[in-house]
């Protein structure tokens, strides 16, 4: 064992005063110069006994027997892994002492001054109850790393900021308040007008103590005793609180940069620890400051060290980087719920004879685009076009495809072409848009006063059809090619649609996952609807909207992996006893004969107080059409909640709603339509077009 000499008038070896080596670490972990062990004094002046070493060194070679008598006693804390020889003593070589680990004191207790919680300016430790500060680089590495681990987690600018204060208090700082520029940039924005910081966060260790009256971390968001502090601040440029943030740097309160702006930003009246208990860390995201992170100890801890500059640079650098990420996450995020938002119906419409509920999931919360749509349409002869369908993918392509989908269907559906030649339609409009946009469709017209509904299929997983007295049946209908195979062709087939049964058309992201197929998941939901049906009787059906919900808890915690579209309808129908229906010959005499069939008609059903305006508008529609209809005009009332009337003709051009000038003799019949009616409209046939209003009952 080698010895040094001791100098007497600085305590120090020689050792101690040669240049400590690199860490190679870097800078963030700078060593620190070795000193002297506390435990290590020096020869007495009238040569006393030799000093024991200090702990952790080589026992082995001449060490006196009461050293180690001493250091046997006292436990050796300098090793964590060493273990007393039994039968061999003296030849257990523990490894050496870590920097900054006090050696072992009277009954094995580290000394004070060695100890790694007590001030190296004072040699005093921490006060009772009170975080272990760090003294080591090590420790400092470590609670970097779980700290900017912690940081990382989070995914919105919420959970960033609440990352940043659970990681520093209380092992970094005993408060910390955070502020963020409001409003946030995003990318590339420039922000225009003044810089404006809003306190976003504060959090500090709580007065709770628990038994053995030491602090409790606090585990939720604790508002600490900062009344006084602005909630609000605006930087002024050239100030002094702007200088700071354009430095990047963290700074000490006590720096003559921060003495200014601290009152700048926290408020005049609220004080702040004076010295290295406070830093000032400006939070710098990928172009510009995006706020200001603020430190602080309280006086029973020891202040700030040089070092912890460093640290708060680590921790104001990652929280910014990420709160930059959460920022563009949450506007890429806003984009796809708009965009999702707008390419599904924002409302479902109240056609007559049938009542609609819808619901939509995304595949995750991280994926909220996708190509799921469905739709409900109004068509004339109070009908409903019913449309789900299901684009290929998770991705803004397949929210576009299904957007062109969507739109090129409501417009096949407004020219009333039968459902198979609007999949016919839609076949062909998807081999335009690309030879790989390929997509599923189900579309089905239900007609509430004959009952029947009429389906086509491209591919898509059948309709379950729930009954009124709690029977589910899947409907037979030809599977069909998908949307953009091209070269097929679609079958349509007409089924019943009894009053108060429910029909459920839906995409396969409701009945297939890693966990079933297709076919096992549309008999789980055959059954699911049965079972429903059954809590409310065989007179009574299950509420719409409570159904849609039952049939979404069917799925499992991990048993859904794409998206789901479901759209249900409600069969109500109109009576045959509320219908009237006449066909007209094109002739003269046709609107007369309109008249009087209308008047017989409001008679049967008690609605004589509509009699005259009903007469007139009737004999202005028909009027119209018998002009230049070629076949007989249809004329339909309809007795629902409202009296609609439909006047239908071979004449494909639609009428327009003009200003007649005072010398015409014509052009006054939409005009009085127009002004007398609840609602009107036209609509082109594929044989012609119709003509409807409405008028309230009563």
């Amino acid at each position: 064992m080698t010895e040094h000499p001791i100098s007497h008038e600085n305590g120090r070896s020689d050792a101690a005063r040669s240049p400590a080596p690199a860490d190679p670490r870097g800078a963030l972990l700078r060593g620190r110069e070795t000193a002297q062990p506390p435990g290590l004094a020096a020869p007495a002046p009238g040569g006393g006994p030799e000093p024991c070493p200090p702990a952790g060194t080589d026992r082995a070679a001449g060490l006196p027997r009461a050293c180690a008598d001493a250091s046997t006693a006292a436990g050796d804390p300098g090793s964590e892994h060493s273990q007393p020889a039994a039968g061999e003593p003296g030849t257990h070589r523990p490894r050496p002492v870590p920097e900054d680990v006090a050696p072992a004191g009277p009954g094995g207790a580290p000394t004070a001054a060695g100890s790694g919680g007590a001030d190296r300016r004072t040699g005093r430790g921490p006060a009772p109850g009170t975080p272990m500060p760090m003294r080591r680089d090590g420790d400092r590495l470590r609670f970097v790393g779980a700290a900017t681990r912690r940081i990382a987690r989070g995914i919105d600018l919420d959970e960033i900021v609440m990352g940043l204060c659970r990681a520093t208090v209380p092992t970094f700082s005993d408060a910390i308040l955070v502020y963020l520029r409001d409003p946030l940039p995003v990318g590339d924005e420039r922000p225009s007008g003044p810089v404006v910081l809003r306190l976003r966060r504060t959090d500090h260790i709580p007065e709770d103590r628990d038994t053995d009256g030491f602090l409790l971390p606090a585990t939720q968001p604790v508002e600490p005793d900062l009344g006084a502090t602005t909630e609000l601040c605006e930087v002024r440029p050239g100030g002094a609180l702007a200088e700071v943030l354009r430095g990047v740097r963290p700074v000490f309160a006590d720096a003559p940069a921060a003495r200014a702006a601290l009152p700048e930003l926290i408020g005049a009246d609220l004080p702040v620890p004076g010295g290295q208990r406070a830093i000032l860390a400006p939070l710098r995201g990928r172009r510009r400051v995006i706020g200001a992170a603020l430190f602080l100890r309280g006086p029973e801890r020891p202040a700030f060290e040089t070092d912890d500059l460093l640290v708060a640079a680590q921790l104001a650098t990652h929280s910014a980087l990420g709160i930059d990420k959460a920022v563009l996450y949450g506007r890429e995020a806003y984009i796809a719920d708009e965009l999702q938002r707008t390419m599904l119906p924002e409302t479902l419409p109240r056609p007559t004879g049938v009542r609609l509920a819808s619901r939509y999931l995304p595949a995750a919360e991280t994926a909220r685009v996708g190509g799921d749509w469905y739709d409900a349409i109004p068509l004339p002869g109070s009908r409903v076009a019913l449309v789900v369908g299901d684009v290929m993918g998770h991705s803004m392509t397949s929210a576009a495809i299904m957007g062109q989908l969507r739109t090129t269907a409501q417009t096949l559906a407004g020219l009333d072409l039968p459902p198979q030649e609007v999949l016919h339609h839609l076949d062909e409009q998807a081999q335009r848009l690309g030879s790989d946009r390929m997509a599923t469709c189900l579309y089905a017209v239900y007609d509430p006063v004959s009952h029947r509904i009429t389906i086509a299929n491209a591919g898509h997983p059948p309709p379950v059809l729930l009954h009124l007295g709690g029977r589910a049946e899947v409907l037979r209908v030809p599977p069909g090619a998908p949307i953009g195979v091209g070269g097929v062709d679609f079958e349509a087939v007409e089924l019943d649609a009894p009053a108060g049964a429910t029909l459920l058309l839906y995409t396969d992201g409701l009945v297939e996952s890693r966990l079933r197929d297709v076919w096992t998941g549309i008999e789980q939901l055959r059954e699911r609807l049965s079972a429903t049906a059954q809590l409310t009787g065989p007179d009574h059906p299950p509420p719409l909207e409570a159904l849609c919900d039952e049939v979404l808890d069917m799925l499992g915690p991990g048993d859904r992996d794409d998206d789901i579209a479901l759209l249900a309808a409600r069969f109500d129908g109109i009576a045959p006893s509320d219908v009237a229906y006449w066909f007209l010959e094109p002739e003269d005499s046709a609107p007369g004969r309109a008249r009087r069939l209308a008047r017989r008609a409001l008679a049967r059903w008690d609605m004589e107080e509509l009699t005259d305006a009903v007469e007139l508008l009737v004999s202005e529609v028909v009027t119209n059409a018998v002009r230049y209809a070629t076949r007989p005009v249809t004329l339909r009332l309809l007795r629902t909640e409202v009296l609609r009337c439909e006047v239908g003709d071979d004449v494909p051009q639609l009428p327009r709603l003009r200003q007649a000038r005072a010398t015409d003799e014509g052009g006054r019949g939409l005009y009085l339509v127009n002004r007398l009616a609840r609602r009107w409209g036209a609509t082109r046939l594929s044989t012609g077009k119709v003509v409807w209003f409405e008028l309230n009952r009563g």
